[in-house]
């Protein structure tokens, strides 16, 4: 064997080797995708034979005994240490939000994913980044709020903008005067809490002064 092959077989072996240490870790995540895919596939309702046998009921009763049946799995699987803290993690909330999960099979035209919302969303912004150049919508979004989605139905229904042009003429003075003060304080508001989740610190130390100067002045 020349040298050439024997350095190229012990870089496949290094390699082949470094992979070993992965099969376990993404075996683990396998297994915990899996529970997701199923639960998915339950409450999507695509086992059912017919659109008739779907309801809260049927789905329900399925959901329920696949959560019992996975809860048991904990002590005849062999799951590892941190398998078992996702499992319970998950558990609980599917539990917690079981109530909430199970309530579409019923109502006729009640989505039963957000698939379309998510669409709509991204439409949105890649029609305002098209406009503006911008990659960010945040101060699109924080100065007109949800207006850009109502804008966006109204447009496509029938007529178009004709149509929603004909709407606005019987909004009154007032009736504007209104809703422009309600959307100059909707960004108020949104900045408000944008600030309070991603500059806690500063913004409390903010408050704190104002407050400070208030009592001073007072």
């Amino acid at each position: 064997m020349s040298r050439t092959v024997r350095m190229k077989l012990d870089r496949l072996k290094e390699l082949v080797g470094r992979r070993t240490h992965w099969q376990e870790p993404v075996a683990s995540l396998k297994r915990m995708r899996d529970w997701v895919f199923k639960a998915e596939h339950i409450l999507s309702g695509t086992w059912a034979d017919c659109e008739e046998a779907l309801t809260n009921a049927t789905v329900a009763e399925r959901f329920d005994r696949w959560c019992s049946q996975l809860a048991e799995s904990r002590q005849v699987e062999g799951y590892s240490e941190h398998e078992q803290q996702c499992l319970e993690h998950f558990l609980q909330i599917t539990h917690n939000l079981r109530p909430h999960l199970i309530h579409c099979y019923d109502v006729v035209g009640l989505p039963r994913t957000n698939n379309d919302m998510e669409r709509s969303i991204r439409s949105l912004k890649t029609r305002y980044r098209r406009i503006s150049g911008r990659k960010n919508w945040n101060s699109y979004l924080l100065r007109y709020g949800s207006r850009v989605a109502y804008y966006d139905c109204l447009v496509q229904q029938q007529g178009g903008e004709a149509h929603l042009e004909e709407r606005l003429t019987h909004v009154s003075h007032q009736q504007w005067r209104a809703s422009r003060a309600q959307s100059r304080m909707s960004p108020s508001e949104s900045l408000k809490r944008w600030r309070f989740r991603h500059k806690r610190d500063l913004y409390l130390r903010t408050l704190e002064l104002r407050w400070a100067q208030t009592i001073s002045g007072s």
